[in-house]
């Protein structure tokens, strides 16, 4: 009886030690350089998914477009209840470059930038890919060799963005005999901005012999540079400007100073159209001195914040968002100043 006993006493222990190891195989870590699934977006177990990380370079502060587009991220991404890793660029592409790894070494789930310019971006857009974070363009375009290097385009069209400054122009200028001189301040050189609201720009005005553009340099987005370019304008080519086409509000504000220090009424002696459509521009519509604001809207962060949530739940995304946007002239800014977010 007692070796009965005993045979069944090592039975049921055998398969107690069974049943241990294999609870033990069940939990046990995946040995080192194994693959592994990647578990960055699968939820809590509370039910709620964990905070989503973007990490998102700003290309400066060069104007108050720019000022209102960085204040619009931030708050959106604040509502969102995304966690917003913020980097200032100060006009520099080396240092978005830097940004750029700087986001890839923290491993964030997105990366988001507003290009100072638009080539250059390929190699540090491939370690982006290569690590497997999808990376949205906001604002300004890029000239990569390979567009699966970023997911989509966020931002306003620039290109036709010249063509409705143009489209005024010719519309204010029907009845004017010619020749039309129009003087133009662009963007910052090499930006997508800059080359796109030139191209939609020319693209309208070739038609008409009487309109030609005598003078064009880049006052890089600010209100300084923008007097400046417009002071040495006057200096080379004279007084004899009808039309200025600024790239941006900052720069038409600068080249107004200009035109009152020597005696010239903007808006009046010279029309003027900017692109942005801030506040201050339907001000400068009420008092007379410009005629007309084509729409650049830089409140896009609700859309972005939208954007990454999408991508972390695994949706695709369209390769181009458009912002929709209007133009405004000196007849409308009473009406529509009280409406302006920016």
């Amino acid at each position: 009886m007692f070796a009965k006993r005993l045979v069944m006493l090592l039975i049921c222990l055998t398969i107690l030690s069974g049943c241990k190891s294999a609870s033990s195989v069940e939990t046990a870590q995946a040995p080192e350089g194994s693959q592994r699934p990647d578990t960055r977006f699968v939820p809590v177990p509370d039910g709620k998914e964990r905070t989503i990380r973007l990490g998102f370079s700003q290309l400066g502060s060069e104007s108050q477009w720019r000022e209102a587009n960085t204040s619009s991220i931030q708050n959106a991404a604040r509502q969102a209840g995304i966690e917003l890793l913020f980097s200032d660029a100060q006009q520099k592409q080396e240092n978005q470059i830097q940004a750029i790894r700087d986001f890839i070494a923290d491993k964030v789930d997105v990366i988001a930038f507003s290009p100072v310019v638009e080539s250059g971006w390929d190699r540090v857009l491939l370690e982006a890919k290569e690590a497997g974070i999808p990376v949205i363009v906001t604002d300004r375009s890029v000239d990569v060799s390979d567009t699966s290097l970023y997911v989509t385009l966020l931002g306003s069209n620039f290109v036709e963005e010249g063509r409705k400054a143009a489209k005024y122009v010719l519309d204010k200028m029907k009845n004017v005999k010619g020749p039309i001189h129009v003087a133009e301040l662009q963007g910052t050189t090499n930006s997508a901005p800059a080359l796109d609201r030139k191209k939609g720009f020319e693209e309208m005005i070739k038609e008409n012999a009487n309109i030609k553009i005598v003078a064009s340099e880049s006052g890089n987005f600010t209100r300084e540079e923008g007097k400046m370019v417009m002071q040495r304008i006057f200096k080379q080519h004279g007084y004899d400007i009808q039309v200025l086409f600024a790239h941006n509000d900052d720069m038409a504000f600068g080249a107004m100073e200009a035109m009152e220090e020597v005696g010239l009424k903007p808006g009046k002696d010279i029309i003027i159209v900017s692109v942005d459509g801030g506040k201050e521009a339907f001000q400068a519509m009420l008092d007379g001195k410009l005629n007309c604001t084509v729409e650049c809207n830089p409140l896009l962060g609700p859309m972005l914040m939208q954007a990454v949530k999408e991508l972390v739940s695994g949706r695709n995304l369209p390769k181009r968002i458009v912002v929709r946007e209007g133009v405004f002239t000196q007849g409308v800014a009473a009406r529509e100043i009280g409406k302006r977010k920016y």
